[in-house]
């Protein structure tokens, strides 16, 4: 689903600035203009001027002027044969400033690297941005044939194990505010938001138990995963480390039992 938030605690649509904060010092062109960046899902390289303004709900005039500043700027390109636009080079260099500066990435990636080996399964860190969580790393098993997304791709905060682990460590307010934001979006994509809610808020009972959440064939019918949080404290925020393989040949037993301990201790480590 796209992002509709604005900020950590930004609550409202990018038509507006967030609930709490400053409005004579939020700069409302700017929130918008990323957020028409942010529509972009995994695996899509070309939107057109209709896609912004069905996933943003902005004016169509507020889009072909947000569109034009930033194909101006090198934040998008447009491919004529298509008619559509593709991000560019400007969104990339931010991408590898972000990683570049990431001081836990370097440190977690050898550790991420030996538990895949150890468990056979991938291994990835991420974080939140907007409603989504944005892989910042994954290490594929070497050992053993395994799934594992890019860095840079999203996935849904409701519905990956990655996202319930991020809402299962917010504040009670936040996390109840962003479920209800959560819902509404899943709502308005045509999912059933109420449903995937009350699934999540089971995922947050289990990290409470176990100190994981989980997504067993939740976000794909072939796709275990398990996840846990760990404080960033140098940057102050909260990141995530998942493991994730397929659900016919790694069981549901086997990612609570063997991986979860695995898991949790390496983010102890590295938090």
């Amino acid at each position: 689903m796209p992002s509709t938030s604005i900020g950590e605690s930004g609550l409202s649509g990018a038509s507006a600035s967030p609930d709490g904060v400053d409005e004579r010092r939020f700069v409302v062109a700017l929130a918008r203009g990323l957020e028409l960046l942010r529509a972009f899902r995994p695996g899509e390289t070309l939107l057109a001027n209709r896609d912004f303004v069905e996933r943003t709900g902005l004016p169509k005039a507020t889009v072909n002027r947000l569109v034009y500043t930033l194909t101006t700027l090198g934040y998008l390109r447009f491919d004529e044969p298509a008619g559509k636009y593709a991000l560019d080079t400007g969104v990339l260099s931010l991408g590898f400033a972000l990683l570049a500066g990431a001081d836990a990435l370097e440190l977690a990636r050898p550790h991420m690297r030996v538990l895949a080996r150890e468990i056979g399964a991938a291994v990835s860190l991420g974080c939140r941005d907007g409603l989504d969580m944005i892989y910042l790393e994954t290490i594929r098993s070497e050992t053993a044939l395994t799934l594992g997304l890019a860095p840079g791709s999203r996935l849904s905060m409701l519905t990956s194990s990655m996202g319930r682990a991020y809402l299962a460590v917010q504040e009670q307010d936040l996390q109840a505010a962003l479920l209800e934001e959560l819902g509404a979006a899943a709502d308005k994509s045509g999912e059933n938001g109420a449903r995937l809610v009350k699934t999540a808020r089971n995922a947050i009972a289990d990290y409470a138990r176990d100190g994981c959440c989980y997504s067993f064939r939740d976000w794909h019918a072939d796709v275990n995963a398990i996840a846990t949080p760990l404080r960033d404290v140098r940057n102050g925020r909260w990141l995530v480390l998942s493991s994730s393989g397929p659900a016919s040949s790694m069981s549901e037993a086997y990612f609570r039992d063997i991986v979860g301990p695995k898991l949790r201790a390496l983010a102890a480590r590295l938090g």
